[in-house]
Order: C-alpha cells, then sequence, then structure tokens
C-alpha cells in the first residue's frame, strides 16, 4: 500500500480491475490531486486487490473467487482501516475507484455504512454476474449491489445510505453509463440522496477523464 499525504480527509482508493497498488500515482490521480494533499486537506490512501486471486480467477470454482473477496473485505476491516486510524483520526472517510474500482467503492459502501461516510464512484459497473459462471449463493447475492439494494429495507442501513455522500459519475459515452443510472433509479427508490453526475463532451471510460473527475470531486 502506498499513502500520501499528512492529513485531512482519508480516501481509500479501490484500483481499477486486477489494477496495484501504484497504479493511482502511475495514472497521474496522485498528481491531480497534489495540491490539496500537500495542503493537509487529504490522505490517499491506495492498497492492492485481489481481484486476479478473486473474481477474475478463471481457474478456480467461483465460490473460491467469492470467498477470495470476501477475505480482502475482512483484510479492509481489520487492518488496514485499524493502520489508517491509526495514521489518521479525522471523523469522517472517502472512499473511490474507477470502472472496477468503483465496483469495490460502492460495494464495500453499502455493505459497510456505518465506516464510509463519503463515496464516489467513476465510471463503475456493479453487477458480479460475469464473473461467477452460473454459480449463487448468498454471498454473492450480498457483494452484488443491482441486486440486495433493491431488497433492502433494513432501516440501520436505509438511515446510513441516506446520511452517506454518494456520487456515481460516468460519461455519455461510457460503456458503464447504463449500469450507473440503473444504480441511481435503486438508490432513488430508498430516498438514498446522491449525485448521478453524467458527463457531456464524449467523455468516456479512460484515466484522462478519471483525473478531472477526481479533480472535480476531491480537488
Amino acid at each position: 500500500m502506498l499513502v500520501f499525504g499528512h492529513g485531512g480527509m482519508p480516501l481509500l482508493v479501490f484500483p481499477t480491475s486486477q489494477g496495484r497498488f501504484y497504479e493511482y500515482e502511475d495514472r497521474g490521480m496522485i498528481g491531480a490531486l497534489s495540491a490539496k494533499i500537500e495542503r493537509g486537506e487529504l490522505q490517499v490512501f491506495c492498497p492492492d486487490s485481489v481481484d486476479s486471486e478473486s473474481w477474475y480467477n478463471r481457474g478456480v470454482h467461483p465460490r473460491q473467487r467469492v470467498q477470495r473477496h470476501i477475505e480482502f473485505e475482512r483484510y479492509l476491516l481489520y487492518e488496514l482501516l485499524p493502520f489508517l486510524r491509526w495514521k489518521n483520526q479525522f471523523s469522517q472517510l472517502a472512499v473511490t475507484g474507477c470502472s472496477f474500482g468503483g465496483y469495490h467503492a460502492v460495494n464495500f459502501s453499502l455493505r459497510h455504512p456505518d465506516v464510509v461516510t463519503h463515496c464516489v464512484s467513476m465510471s463503475g459497473a456493479y453487477d458480479i454476474h460475469q464473473f461467477l459462471d452460473g454459480y449463487y449463493d448468498n454471498d454473492c447475492y450480498f457483494n452484488c449491489p443491482p441486486d440486495f439494494l433493491p431488497n433492502m429495507n433494513d432501516e440501520w442501513f436505509l438511515s446510513r445510505y441516506r446520511q452517506m455522500r454518494i456520487v456515481l459519475a460516468s460519461g455519455e459515452w461510457d460503456m458503464c453509463l447504463d449500469a450507473n443510472v440503473k444504480l441511481s433509479n435503486m438508490l432513488h427508490a430508498k430516498a438514498a440522496p446522491h449525485w448521478l453526475d453524467v458527463w457531456g463532451d464524449h467523455t468516456g471510460h479512460d484515466w484522462p477523464w478519471w483525473e478531472r473527475m477526481a479533480v472535480k470531486y476531491f480537488g
């Protein structure tokens, strides 16, 4: 994991599909946010991913894929977050991700709304059925926001969703635009305030647009 900055709002970054902990820096995102980081207004935590061992691991049974994802989530909750809080006692926590990182950000936020206060997904896609080869169980269901969100009626969760700052950003030419419109409709149905921000100007699905989005939402 890489950590940038010395204080301010902690921002936990999920890499893109099978991305690594250094991706956010290598792709210019840290540079785009450097002014706020240097002023001590933003501290960015960039952990590694296990996508190649979980959802993208076609060499194992889907049950093992979802189990590996659950182990990753436990690492976040019981190892990474205590470390983050040790370094940064700020009362809020923002999470973000681009593309499949957007899935991780939204899924983690909806599963743990007592932990996350701000969630920004850029060009996210949220349906994991494509990784399951027809397999399905409770763990798959509760890690697939388009499945569990419409059926969520627990006020403990809903009341926290309604307090969270949620941004679903996508572009008019983004292949994931429809996924964000659908998730926005689901959040509307639960009376959960959020911002579906659809970018014009032929915005698509790539780092130059995500860099501009990061400046808009975090810069």
